[in-house]
């Protein structure tokens, strides 16, 4: 790891990583804020996984989530979305695939499958390489993200029962085999049969009998993409088909935007920090 940059922000440090990763074959940049209680002893994590576009920086500039974090005692994990350099696959006319756009998925198909193996780097090499080099408690995760993001916190949960104490998410892509965001991906990144897709399907895990940890989701009912692209409907079926307990709350006039996370983040990151003790 080596660290690029360290800001003093609530009490604790917010500092930014680049490391070679072993998964996405590439130089992968993250953050995480180290909050004040991290100084003397470890602390439990919370893993931020944000959506299309992004970067590690968006986040952890528009949140104010550093705040909350600060307070609870919570270290912030923030990868990227994607792996990223020259020699990494992209499509530079679309921002719904490629680099910004890595869908949290391992892909099987060329010219994806060398790099683009997201779903390992945040389940396996990004949680053993932080908790061994900083004050993070081992094992003591809880994961969180926004629209692509938010389908990549829910499926990384629900395909690895124990990792994570609790999950929550902004504005997920909660059908990704039901909307174009995720088919155009998910044809590029995993082959053409849709039956390869349901394995990063939120809805369709939970259909297979997949049971989420304690889970939050918020969804704004301004959100440009609600109709066509995060169909929260579908995993909501499919929770009330197993009367799996589901904590979704509509907000009345709220966008796909950080304008609604800043609103709502300290209310995710005690959802967390509750469970985290819990534990």
């Amino acid at each position: 790891m080596e660290l690029l940059e360290t800001i003093k922000e609530s009490g604790g440090w917010l500092n930014r990583y680049r490391h070679a990763s072993s998964s996405c074959q590439c130089a992968m940049t993250f953050s995480v804020y180290l909050p004040p209680q991290a100084q003397t002893a470890k602390v439990p994590a919370v893993y931020w996984l944000s959506g299309l576009t992004c970067t590690d920086d968006n986040f952890r500039v528009k949140a104010g989530a550093q705040r909350y974090a600060a307070e609870l005692g919570l270290a912030l994990v923030i990868p990227d979305t994607s792996p990223r350099g020259a020699e990494v696959p992209d499509v530079p006319e679309r921002y719904d695939l490629g680099q910004g756009a890595g869908f949290y998925v391992n892909a099987t198909q060329a010219p994806w499958s060398r790099h683009y193996r997201m779903y390992d780097y945040v389940t396996r090499e990004l949680p053993a390489l932080v908790e061994a080099e900083l004050p993070l408690l081992p094992g003591l995760r809880a994961i969180s993200g926004h629209s692509m993001g938010g389908h990549g916190a829910l499926v990384c949960a629900l395909r690895e029962p124990g990792l994570y104490r609790s999950v929550s998410a902004f504005a997920p892509i909660c059908q990704p085999t039901g909307c174009s965001w995720g088919q155009g991906c998910f044809s590029a990144y995993l082959g053409a049969d849709p039956t390869a897709w349901r394995a990063y399907d939120a809805s369709c895990l939970i259909e297979a009998g997949a049971t989420p940890p304690p889970l939050l989701i918020d969804q704004g009912t301004a959100d440009e993409f609600l109709v066509e692209q995060l169909h929260p409907e579908a995993l909501a079926a499919a929770c009330a088909a197993r009367h799996l307990p589901l904590n979704l709350r509509l907000r009345e006039g709220y966008d796909h935007s950080y304008h609604f996370i800043a609103s709502f983040i300290g209310e995710h990151l005690a959802h967390h920090a509750a469970c985290l003790r819990e534990s």
